[in-house]
């Protein structure tokens, strides 16, 4: 079976996530130290990662053979994880080179994640936080949809273990890796 979307773009008239401020406490804020497994099987404490760490949180991410959840699409910012990753994977060498690492989180297994790693090349790990300790430590926003506890989109910049910066909310999904070189940039020239 194959879905009726493309997975890996956008579906047009999705709703725009607004600020709900579930994010404003996190800039500033050290990163609490929870080991999370990833998809190249180690497990990784952002809290002890030296230098600039990017990590992008999103919902869940789709197969291709399957068809999103009923209602997903009426959820502002739940859809668009793979555009998302792949975007992140396009732009990570960018990334790199200026002097940060990158991950993705969900609250999905880390043998889901597998598969969509695998499948979109990811050139990154994902991590998993399938118990929801790091979501529950440093309060990330989290909604709830079919039986589901799942991340809100955003994205954090970590540096010496301290959040620095944070995107939220991220939309369009597909634009969130541009938005994150184009701050690196700046930070580099300040």
């Amino acid at each position: 079976m194959t879905r009726r979307d493309d997975i890996l773009r956008l579906p047009p008239d999705l709703p725009v996530p607004v600020d709900d401020g579930m994010a404003d406490h996190l800039p500033g804020r050290p990163v609490a130290p929870v080991l999370l497994s990833s998809t190249h099987g180690q497990r990784v404490d952002l809290s002890a990662l030296a230098g600039r760490t990017v990590v992008y949180c999103y919902p869940r991410t789709g197969r291709p053979d399957e068809e999103p959840p009923d209602g997903l699409d009426l959820i502002p910012g739940a859809r668009g994880c793979t555009p998302q990753s792949c975007a992140f994977r396009d732009h990570h060498r960018e990334i790199e080179t200026l002097g940060a690492r990158v991950f993705g989180l969900s609250t999905q297994d880390t043998e889901y994640q597998r598969e969509a790693a695998e499948r979109l090349h990811l050139t990154f790990p994902l991590l998993s936080d399938a118990r929801l300790e790091f979501a529950s430590a440093m309060k990330l926003p989290l909604f709830e949809f079919a039986s589901m506890r799942l991340l809100k989109r955003l994205t954090l910049i970590i540096h010496q273990g301290i959040v620095e910066h944070v995107f939220y909310p991220v939309f369009p999904p597909d634009r969130n890796a541009e938005q994150v070189l184009d701050w690196l940039r700046r930070q580099e020239a300040e």
